[in-house]
């Protein structure tokens, strides 16, 4: 090889450094990039060539880095290598429901002190509106480059969504999650991935790879359990099986990847099966990349790679942990495990350079796609986002629109709701979190543009408004109810703040009880039982909790689920109240009863086993006593469904390849990988349903579409979610929805070896109140 002149690279680094450190000195906002066109010593290296494939630019740039400088790429917190023009890159920074200030990359320290505060996801995900979705991740993903442009986000990467299914109502982090269905899990992180990356809401617009902002799929896979009792995610073995894997846990991450191209995956901490999720090559080599067809990066959760060896055990020293998960497919460690043992991982032979190369060549990929190798990033595509996009009027009234249509009415007994604001003329809020706007926001959450209480949002619409906390703190241990019953006795009307807060449920904290906390229910009984007329129990919360007392008690009127409504809760809390908005939101999670904390939150099984009575999980298997079902919700007005039209009502797939198959001997079954594509796409059905709003009042209205098989066993879903859009009816008003209902897809369900089937039998297509029978031979 041709060596340069040492004492020309030594005076062209230096004019470089001296005039890096001259750049930053002007220009403290600029937003880190790399191959600065005005420096003479980058505009050579063919990986600052915009011009040429970014698999070319990167192969070239990974050849000029020396090992050292290869290995401290692979932390999250990545060096500038100024001798390069290649800047400092921080992987981590988050954006859940909004740009947070959890981790590392964000700065709310500049000209930008905030960002809209969407509702928790959760409460987003009650919507069942999939362009909602798509439009706050827009938003979301607007903000973020409007924050980089303005030098205070140090990497476009955003680990979000979190797309693990709620499988068990104790668990704390079940707020961050769309819900336990899969199928709509899978379309929630297809919307956001697709908005967030700056995708069409029907996906294919991204071909030339360029990214807005970076989505990062999570927690993959089985992740649904923190801390409970001794049982905590850095050392917890999901033991799952094929079946469960195959048609619950997998599903929403294969939409992510497959339909929603998202750019990163984030391997979870546990084990599944004995091993450690970052160091399954099964999972994230075999399925991601080459069944899935994964194209971007996957980052360990935070110190993954170290706990293999400090916690599991799975690894006998520091550098098997290091090359386990290289050698797996994992690409970024958040952490510095990484940085601090692959060198000696090398020297040890445990890992090979080529690793090292694989997992940067991915890295570097989703910088140059996202724009930061092809110099100023604001004179580029995406450059014309200024910090007047963060917290607009357009982005914080979307996030109204979305704590409105995602509220939830659980009961409204003699139409107590909605109140009028003539004759309501006083008002008591109790709870101790009435007058806190912290709690709105969940968690991963921001500093919001404008935050406002909910017992603030209520006194804009009653001045006469009587507040009292009644409990100490939201556990409430200590309730003054003598107190809080004397100004309930004052009022026309009360309304009972309750629930759970972040001090309940959240990351590394995972819930032991499904009640309301403490005194809450004493508190809410006597209240209910002194007040004047019935009263209005708002739960705010991202769990469900057991309120079959308050469900029961003809005292407690009306009933609302709010979750955690974010910036605009306050505002959509008093409209409904008061009936500027019709509520229409619907449960995405089932709500059990308190007889549940007898199931260990450790069993992973979905379906339930009749010998052992275990119940199973989730509405498409639980076959136990329910508080409220997932899909229910009511509203001010009432909605009438028929089946207009369905083209078929019978399907054949007969295939000459294939013999009928049995499962026990009791259904009859075929493999859908055996079944033509010509036979599935002839099997497809198309649904028209007629949907009226028979009251007086307009509303947003999810019409939901299941499925359910005539068969009682064990094996089969005893109702599968197929599909679902979000319409607005004027009062009386009619109209049509079509589905397109695919029966090689919505008919299957996974067999015990983890291989999808379609049953020989009867079925029924379910929506509202009516059904359409549609029978299918094998």
């Amino acid at each position: 090889m041709k060596m340069g002149h040492p004492i020309t690279d030594q005076v062209v680094t230096f004019i470089f450094f001296f005039s890096c450190i001259l750049f930053i000195s002007t220009e403290s906002t600029q937003p880190p990039f790399s191959c600065d066109s005005l420096n003479p010593v980058t505009s050579s290296f063919p990986f600052c060539n915009n011009s040429l494939p970014i698999c070319q630019r990167v192969n070239d740039l990974v050849s000029r880095l020396t090992l050292d400088e290869k290995i401290l790429q692979l932390v999250n917190a990545a060096p500038e290598i100024p001798r390069l023009g290649i800047s400092a890159y921080e992987w981590w920074s988050e954006g859940l429901h909004g740009v947070s200030r959890h981790g590392k990359g964000t700065l709310f320290n500049g000209t930008i002190k905030a960002a809209t505060m969407f509702p928790q996801i959760i409460l987003t995900a009650s919507t069942f509106d999939e362009n909602l979705w798509y439009r706050i991740a827009q938003a979301i993903g607007k903000e973020a480059r409007a924050v980089y442009n303005a030098g205070q986000l140090k990497g476009m990467t955003l680990w979000a969504p979190n797309i693990n299914i709620f499988r068990d109502p104790r668990w704390g982090r079940g707020q961050e999650t769309p819900g336990e269905d899969p199928m709509m899990v899978g379309k929630y992180g297809v919307a956001y991935v697709r908005g967030l990356q700056g995708d069409s809401f029907d996906g294919g617009k991204l071909q030339d790879g360029h990214l807005q902002v970076s989505a990062c799929c999570k927690h993959f896979i089985a992740q649904d359990l923190d801390n409970w009792y001794n049982f905590s995610r850095y050392t917890f073995d999901a033991h799952v099986m094929k079946q469960d894997l195959a048609d619950s846990y997998e599903p929403p991450f294969k939409s992510c990847v497959e339909q929603g191209k998202a750019s990163s995956l984030m391997c979870a901490y546990n084990l599944v099966n004995g091993i450690p999720n970052c160091a399954n090559f099964d999972l994230l080599t075999k399925i991601a990349r080459e069944q899935w067809g994964f194209q971007g990066y996957i980052v360990s959760d935070c110190d993954a790679v170290a706990i293999m060896y400090t916690h599991q055990g799975y690894a006998k020293e520091p550098e098997d942990a290091v090359a386990a998960t290289l050698r797996a497919g994992m690409d970024v460690n958040c952490g510095s495990y990484l940085k601090s043992y692959t060198k000696s991982a090398i020297e040890k032979q445990k890992v090979k350079e080529s690793d090292i190369d694989r997992a940067l060549h991915n890295l570097f990929s989703i910088r140059m796609r996202l724009g930061l190798f092809n110099g100023d990033p604001r004179k580029l595509e995406y450059g014309d986002i200024y910090s007047a996009e963060v917290c607009s009027q357009q982005h914080r009234a979307l996030a109204l629109e979305a704590a409105r249509n995602g509220i939830v009415l659980l009961k409204n007994s003699a139409k107590l709701l909605p109140l009028s604001k003539i004759k309501t003329t006083s008002l008591a809020v109790i709870g101790p979190k009435a007058n806190d706007s912290e709690v709105l926001l969940g968690n991963y959450e921001g500093y919001p543009c404008k935050n406002v209480t909910l017992l603030q949002g209520l006194q804009e619409y009653v001045k006469n408004t009587m507040y009292h906390p009644g409990c100490n703190f939201v556990n409430c241990t200590s309730a003054a109810i003598d107190e809080a019953v004397d100004i309930a006795k004052k009022a026309d009307c009360v309304v009972l703040i309750m629930g759970l807060d972040q001090t309940l449920e959240r990351e590394k904290l995972d819930r032991t009880e499904l009640g309301l906390p403490g005194m809450q229910e004493s508190l809410i009984t006597e209240i209910a039982q002194a007040a004047s007329k019935p009263v209005i129990l708002v739960l705010m919360c991202g769990g469900p909790v057991d309120v079959s007392f308050a469900k029961d008690n003809q005292n407690i009127g009306a009933i609302l689920w709010v979750g955690y409504p974010g910036e605009g809760g306050a505002t959509a809390l008093a409209e409904i109240l008061f009936g500027e908005h019709n509520p229409g939101g619907r449960l995405p999670v089932t709500w059990y009863p308190k007889e549940f904390n007898k199931i260990s939150m450790t069993d992973m099984r979905m379906r339930p086993l009749s010998s052992t009575g275990y119940p199973g999980r989730t509405y498409r298997f639980y076959n136990g006593p329910k508080v409220f079902e997932f899909g229910y919700g009511l509203s001010y007005t009432a909605y009438s469904y028929a089946f207009a039209s369905v083209n078929q009502d019978k399907l054949h797939f007969k295939n000459p390849k294939v013999n009928k198959a049995t499962e026990n001997g009791s259904v009859l079954n075929i493999a859908v990988s055996e079944v033509a594509s010509e036979v599935c796409n002839n099997a497809m059905i198309e649904v028209k349903v007629a949907v009226k709003n028979q009251g007086e009042r307009a509303g947003m209205h999810p019409v939901l579409l299941f499925l359910r098989h005539s068969s009682s066993m064990d094996e089969v879903p005893r109702k599968t979610l197929i599909g679902f859009k979000s319409l607005n009816l004027e009062a009386r008003e009619s109209t049509h929805i079509a589905f397109d209902v695919k029966p090689c897809e919505h008919f299957t369900r996974a067999n015990r070896y983890g291989s999808l089937v379609i049953d020989e039998g009867k079925y029924f297509l379910l929506v509202g109140d009516k059904e359409y029978p549609v029978t299918v031979f094998v």
